[in-house]
């Protein structure tokens, strides 16, 4: 007899136990009631903690990005300040270079200029020098020429007429000739 009672104790449980419970019908006011409770405790979870931290930290975020926006302004403008000055200090630099270079070239032009006179100087000089020596070897040419002269007035008047004439007759004859 006990093992009847144990047959019919473990059939019926087991046709209670048989299928997936959310699908049981009877047991939908308690999915419903323990549905509405979970979605209640996650709603006041997200909107009281989690919502306020969430919000907190897109907000850090944003002003922290904001912050970052400034700053990058800020180092823009410094940029763009620093990039004028030395622009500003470039173009003084180039200035002060183009006038170095104009005096240096101004100078330059003045020592060549210089060395230019004194060679001209002694250029002239040496012309004079040289026109001298030329003037007296013309002079001296003309001296050997008049003397040459003279010799040979002497050798043709002794020769034509037999007769030797003195150097002086033959410098007056050549002289006047």
């Amino acid at each position: 007899m006990a093992d009847a009672t144990t047959t019919t104790a473990s059939t019926q449980a087991s046709d209670q136990g048989a299928g997936f419970p959310p699908f049981k019908t009877d047991t939908f006011p308690s999915q419903i009631f323990w549905l509405a409770v979970t979605f209640a405790f996650l709603f006041v979870v997200l909107w009281r903690i989690a919502g306020p931290r969430i919000n907190g930290a897109i907000t850090s975020r944003r002003a922290a990005i904001n912050n970052d926006i400034e700053a990058a302004s800020r180092a823009r403008g410094d940029a763009e300040t620093a990039q004028a000055a030395y622009q500003v200090a470039l173009a003084g630099a180039r200035a002060r270079a183009n006038g170095m270079a104009e005096e240096n070239r101004q100078t330059l032009n003045a020592e060549i200029a210089k060395a230019k006179a004194q060679a001209d100087a002694a250029a002239a000089e040496a012309m004079g020098a040289a026109h001298a020596r030329i003037a007296q070897t013309q002079e001296q040419a003309r001296g050997h020429v008049a003397q040459a002269a003279q010799d040979a007035a002497i050798a043709i008047v002794a020769r034509l007429t037999g007769e030797t004439i003195s150097s002086a007759d033959a410098a007056a004859a050549v002289q006047d000739s």
